[in-house]
């Protein structure tokens, strides 16, 4: 039987520790999921052990000097996307968003005891890595060029299933760049909202993953409108001159924005709700009429 195991970051993946109770890490990798990773080698189904331990050794210095995080992302970043497409500046304003998160995310590590599951903030600690979307849509814009001088305001229609009810996935840009609490949104600027046609929000703009990955399913290998969904759109619309409906669903939308900022704002900085924002452009998604 062995007592103590101590391996390089090899053991972080597929490898099954559940007789272990114990886990220490010496050193912190610059993702966050990797530490997560190397934890749920020993919590895992089948431990005989009532309690299991995770402790982190953090060095005695600042946090960006340590890992000097940004640095180092933008240089992997920037050879991966030179390799790939040749550009010379991969990284926009807007992407930097994703690497004030992931500083974010080590900082709570490291001064907090967080709950793994379901982090206070509301943001998943394994909710991380949009660079297959990124990937996605560098692939699309070598075809489609013109997609920069696409209007805002455009919108498509969908079938609805068992995972997406009838509703509206709103994508919005906050056009006075106001603030981002604790840098919860990764997109920031710009905020994507799921809600129901009873106003009910199926997922928030905190969850930016989950909410792309539903998006690419219900839209994946739809090169064409759906004839059905568009027909019925346009009736219930008088093609696109009654939008009353989906014009409450964008204020009920961005009314959740605004509440989940709110609660932590600082004073006379808040975000005053439908002025603040820009529509870009939304999905509908609709059951068909039988």
């Amino acid at each position: 039987m062995i007592d103590l195991l101590i391996a390089t970051d090899c053991i972080s993946e597929g490898q099954n520790l559940q007789d272990c109770d114990y886990l220490i890490n010496y050193d912190i990798h610059w993702n966050p999921v990797r530490i997560i990773q190397r934890f749920g080698r020993i919590d895992r189904i089948g431990s005989r052990n009532e309690v299991i331990q995770l402790v982190n050794f953090w060095p005695d210095l600042s946090l960006d000097d340590y890992i000097n995080l940004k640095a180092r992302v933008e240089t992997r970043m920037k050879i991966s996307v030179m390799t790939a497409t040749g550009d010379d500046n991969p990284i926009s304003e807007e992407e930097k968003g994703d690497l004030e998160y992931r500083k974010q995310q080590l900082r709570r590590l490291m001064d907090e005891v967080v709950d793994i599951e379901e982090m206070s903030s509301g943001i998943s600690i394994m909710d991380l890595g949009l660079n297959e979307f990124r990937l996605d849509l560098l692939d699309y814009m070598k075809t489609d060029p013109d997609i920069h001088h696409a209007p805002f305001g455009l919108h498509a229609i969908v079938e609805a299933g068992d995972d997406a009810p009838g509703g509206v996935f709103y994508i919005l840009k906050n056009i006075s760049n106001g603030v981002n609490i604790d840098n919860q949104n990764r997109l920031h600027p710009f905020y994507m909202v799921f809600i129901s046609s009873n106003e009910e929000v199926i997922c928030n703009h905190l969850s930016p993953k989950k909410l792309l990955d539903l998006m690419r399913h219900l839209c994946k290998g739809q090169s064409e409108p759906m004839l059905d969904l568009c027909r019925q759109f346009n009736l219930e619309t008088h093609d696109g001159r009654k939008m009353d409906r989906y014009s409450r669903l964008l204020e009920a939308a961005i009314g959740s924005i605004v509440q989940v900022k709110t609660e932590k704002i600082p004073t006379g900085a808040a975000i005053k709700g439908l002025h603040d924002f820009e529509l870009i452009c939304f999905l509908v998604v609709k059951h068909k009429s039988s």
